[in-house]
């Protein structure tokens, strides 16, 4: 499993509407496949370290790509909300899922929310100068950018470089033990599509630098990191190291 490349393959998730029973389900138990890899853990320890540079409580603007309904980003906000009061939240999804009681979440945080509904490929393509915010702080991605084959992601990064200051992504670790914890997703009572989906998943998530080598060659000034995460995670920081 560890000598294969990978092997991107559909998800059921993402060719049902988003009302369907099916949707619905596989989201909740997306819900609960986060909680089983650690990912609030990760992301919220990896942004206190690449935020850990700037002073505490300045106004900070975050991105998340492939966000889809918001309540990782939620559970997230909780824990920085202390310590990082006044921030412009982006959620980018291709799907309108954020429900109005997340967004009372976040502003019980005192967060500032504004959810974009557009495809990520699009939002690449389009001229930075022509977006609002042009450019954010950090650009927060989990379980996303195993969807893209090679073209696709190198497309997708080269726009993120160039929009942010911070890069982090938490994805599926493309190993052994993965492809058996995810045959073993059923004892959590997830349904036959969340069990399809966590495989293919895993078959397209990443191992050792195949990260790094997809972000841009020439963008200059930036500090890559890249390892596993947890027991079934692979964490890729990207930090511009002229931004602190």
């Amino acid at each position: 499993m560890t000598a294969r490349g990978r092997v991107v393959d559909p998800e059921v998730l993402d060719d049902l509407a988003p009302a369907d029973p099916r949707a619905v389900r596989s989201r909740r138990d997306l819900q609960r496949v986060n909680r089983v890899m650690g990912s609030c853990g990760i992301l919220t320890r990896t942004l206190r370290d690449v935020l850990g540079s700037l002073p505490p409580h300045a106004p900070l603007r975050i991105l998340e790509l492939g966000a889809g309904d918001g309540s990782l980003a939620l559970r997230i906000a909780r824990r920085l909300a202390p310590s990082w009061r006044s921030v412009e939240l982006t959620l980018l999804d291709r799907q309108s899922l954020v429900t109005q009681e997340t967004g009372i979440g976040f502003a019980h945080l005192g967060w500032s929310l504004r959810p974009l509904t557009v495809d990520v490929i699009e939002w690449a393509r389009a001229p930075a100068q022509q977006q609002l915010p042009a450019r954010w702080d950090v650009i927060l991605v989990n379980l996303f950018l195993h969807h893209f084959e090679e073209d696709r992601l190198r497309e997708l990064l080269s726009a993120a470089a160039q929009r942010c200051d911070a890069f982090i992504a938490c994805e599926p670790r493309r190993t052994f033990p993965a492809l058996i914890g995810s045959r073993l997703m059923p004892v959590l009572g997830v349904s036959l599509d969340t069990l399809h989906d966590a495989i293919v998943s895993v078959r397209a998530g990443f191992r050792g630098s195949e990260l790094s080598a997809v972000w841009p060659a020439n963008a200059l000034n930036w500090k890559l990191q890249e390892h596993r995460a947890g027991l079934f995670s692979h964490l890729f920081v990207a930090l511009r190291s002229d931004s602190g």
